[in-house]
């Protein structure tokens, strides 16, 4: 497993009523990050809040989590998401906020940023983060994201192949079928799979029988394999890596 990147997904969208462990505030970040990397995480990815413990794309809120984080967990790679849902839908307003992390002094942006490829925009965006000095990982969902990404010829820290809902029963196949258009296309980069919710654990496996970077965390999943309660990012983060090392 000391090959295979483990990232830790802090927050994503969840509100601390889901979950009493789900990070807000910058010092909560750097607390779960520090804990999870402890677990066995090697990157982590996270979004940023405002005062009201909404997502931010801010230079403010980014560079105070990132800065946070940086703090407490010197070196370890730090990403955030940039879905469009943050900004209302409005593309050029996101794309407006992460033009404003030209503010941040560079170690107070993130190490990469996610790009979801079934959002308007996104070659901009896409544009917008390179010249920031912040790496894209590029977020496809499915076939079609696959071959829209092939179509732009950009090039990418990493593919997050990620199977979002949908029935815990076809993930795999769904997954499989991602990842051979991206084979087939010849995208570059390495590949991470993942699955929210439902297929979460079972990507976990499939990732790991495959050989593929991974995540956990409790924006993906708020439960254990067998449906049992977690106590937070590193909890979930230990039982992946249990997982993992012995097959699933």
């Amino acid at each position: 497993m000391n090959q295979i990147m483990l990232k830790a997904c802090l927050n994503g969208a969840r509100r601390p009523d889901e979950h009493p462990a789900v990070p807000v505030t910058p010092l909560e970040l750097a607390e779960a990050a520090r804990e999870a990397r402890e677990a066995g995480a090697t990157a982590v990815h996270m979004h940023p809040r405002d005062e009201a413990g909404r997502e931010s794309l801010s230079a403010v809120h980014i560079g105070a989590a990132v800065r946070a984080v940086r703090l407490a967990c010197p070196g370890l790679p730090v990403g955030v998401s940039t879905g469009l849902w943050m900004t209302d839908g409005d593309a050029d307003a996101r794309g407006e906020a992460v033009r404003g992390w030209e503010v941040l002094p560079q170690a107070d942006r993130p190490d990469f940023a996610s790009v979801n490829l079934s959002e308007p925009g996104f070659t901009g965006l896409w544009h917008d983060l390179r010249r920031l000095g912040v790496d894209v990982e590029a977020g496809v969902w499915s076939v079609g994201d696959a071959e829209a990404l092939a179509a732009t010829g950009l090039g990418c820290v990493r593919v997050l192949v990620e199977i979002i809902g949908g029935a815990a029963e076809t993930a795999v196949s769904r997954a499989r079928a991602v990842l051979g258009r991206l084979d087939e296309l010849a995208v570059p980069g390495p590949r991470l799979l993942h699955g929210e919710e439902g297929p979460a654990w079972i990507l976990v496996d499939e990732a790991g029988q495959l050989g593929l970077a991974t995540r956990i965390g409790l924006e993906d999943v708020l439960h254990s394999p067998d449906g049992g309660p977690v106590e937070g990012n590193a909890h979930l983060v230990r039982l992946a890596l249990a997982r993992l090392s012995t097959g699933g």
